[in-house]
């Protein structure tokens, strides 16, 4: 999308973000969540989870079209180096390539930051998704069955992984903060 610009998300985008995921939330089991978060709860992941972990907003100079970030992939130490990512786009935005965009600034962020493999969970049966991911290069590395009950069904979640930018062989030092990159660094990945 030519217009297309991406940012990191701040508290001014909170509404942009909750408007994008609350129909996901209530609609579909894409989210496993049953009430969509509050302004509030979503004021506060923002506030837990940056500066450690980017967040991503992709606008096209009137809304928000999505948003992209990452997170703790799971709490003990040796988990560190893995990032989990979540991807949202509104609806009517979907197919136009914010998706794209968004990861093509994440990933190379996440790795920038040092770190070493990126997870995706990723609610089934959802072919767009498993496609985008599988583009980018997350490959397929199992499956949860029947994991997740809602709308009066069992749903799966398959997992995906996608190596990073970082030299396997290296002794890894603790990631760095989304505000510890080079700006130039930052400016550049977000402007391509």
């Amino acid at each position: 999308m030519p217009d297309l610009r991406l940012r990191f998300a701040t508290r001014r985008d909170v509404g942009a973000i909750s408007d994008i995921y609350a129909p996901i939330v209530e609609h579909t089991a894409i989210s496993f969540e049953a009430v969509a978060p509050t302004h509030a709860e979503f004021t506060a992941r923002l506030d837990e989870t940056m500066p450690e972990y980017p967040w991503l907003v992709a606008e096209d100079g009137v809304e928000v079209l999505g948003y992209a970030y990452g997170h703790r992939f799971a709490p003990r130490a040796a988990y560190a180096w893995s990032v989990e990512t979540s991807i949202y786009v509104r609806d009517g935005a979907r197919g136009r390539g914010v998706g794209r965009a968004l990861y093509g600034a994440l990933l190379p962020l996440l790795g920038a930051q040092g770190y070493r493999q990126a997870f995706a969970g990723i609610a089934l049966p959802n072919p767009a998704s498993v496609a985008l991911h599988e583009s980018l290069g997350f490959a397929p590395v199992g499956a949860y069955r029947e994991v997740g009950y809602k709308f009066g069904t069992w749903h799966d979640v398959g997992w995906w992984q996608r190596p990073l930018d970082a030299d396997p062989a290296a002794t890894p030092t603790a990631p760095l903060a989304v505000n510890a990159l080079e700006p130039e660094l930052v400016a550049r990945v977000l402007r391509a």
